[in-house]
């Protein structure tokens, strides 16, 4: 993910105040607290119980980032977990054009399996959250978004390349679009297919004819103008917010498989 898209992420690093830097919290409990888009970096835990602590950080794995636990860099370990869990995903590193066009297959083939599950749960599974996150159906058309920004602007230089489907994040002021050009209404799931179908389509054609040169040619963070990327990088980012958000929606799948399971 490259920096553009850590400041979409979580642009609050930069501009809300911290008010709590360097705060030392001796006996104090914060069990069942919820921490979100919150600056943690290099905050330091001892003598502390934190079992069942839950992080999720779509972030860690980018660069030289640690995040050591008794000691132990668990990073290279998440990593490696999470390619046994999801195969094709050690592909999302790839560089040169057949690499990524072998990378984007496997994400095509996994997210229509993962579709196939969905569609064959109870009904409304894709429209229902888990913990407050997007449903199913909102991660599509989230995804519709990403790939408007980081194929339609940021590669092919389009004005406006959204389709109306799409959907921003809503915490994020970004210079790549504008509000107004998503639809107000909720589209029906045939609609996001439709979409999502397309924009996978628009992927996979322009893989099947990029080159090296091409890979190698500067273009602007769509969301921070000033940032500087290649087409290269902006792939990259297609690729890894396409694995996160399968992550998530596996993990929220499985949330409601379970909650289904214990009420029968």
């Amino acid at each position: 993910m490259s920096h553009g898209a850590l400041w979409q992420i979580c642009p609050m690093i930069a501009s809300e105040p911290e008010v709590l830097r360097g705060k030392t919290f001796k006996s104090r409990s914060l069990r069942g607290s919820r921490f979100v888009s919150c600056d943690l970096g290099d905050v330091v835990v001892r003598g502390s119980d934190v079992a069942g602590m839950e992080i999720d950080s779509p972030w860690l794995l980018e660069g030289d980032r640690s995040l050591l636990v008794n000691g132990v860099n668990v990073v290279p370990l998440v990593d490696a977990e999470l390619n046994r869990r999801f195969p094709g995903r050690e592909l999302r590193t790839a560089q040169e054009p057949v690499g990524l066009r072998t990378a984007w297959a496997a994400l095509e083939r996994t997210w229509a399996a993962t579709l196939d599950r969905a569609t064959a749960m109870p009904a409304g599974t894709i429209d229902t959250p888990v913990d407050g996150e997007w449903p199913l159906a909102e991660t599509l058309r989230h995804l519709v978004m990403a790939t408007d920004t980081w194929l339609g602007k940021g590669i092919l230089g389009q004005e406006q390349p959204y389709h109306p489907v799409g959907l921003p994040d809503d915490d994020n002021d970004s210079d790549a679009y504008d509000d107004g050009v998503f639809s107000d209404s909720t589209p029906s799931f045939a609609e996001v297919v439709e979409a999502r179908s397309d924009r996978q389509t628009m992927v996979r054609e322009f893989l099947a004819a990029v080159t090296p040169e091409v890979l190698a040619q500067p273009r602007k963070n769509p969301h921070a103008p000033d940032y500087e990327e290649t087409v290269l990088s902006c792939i990259r980012t297609i690729l890894e917010e396409e694995w996160e958000h399968h992550r998530y929606a596996v993990r929220d799948l499985d949330a409601i498989s379970s909650a289904t399971s214990a009420d029968e």
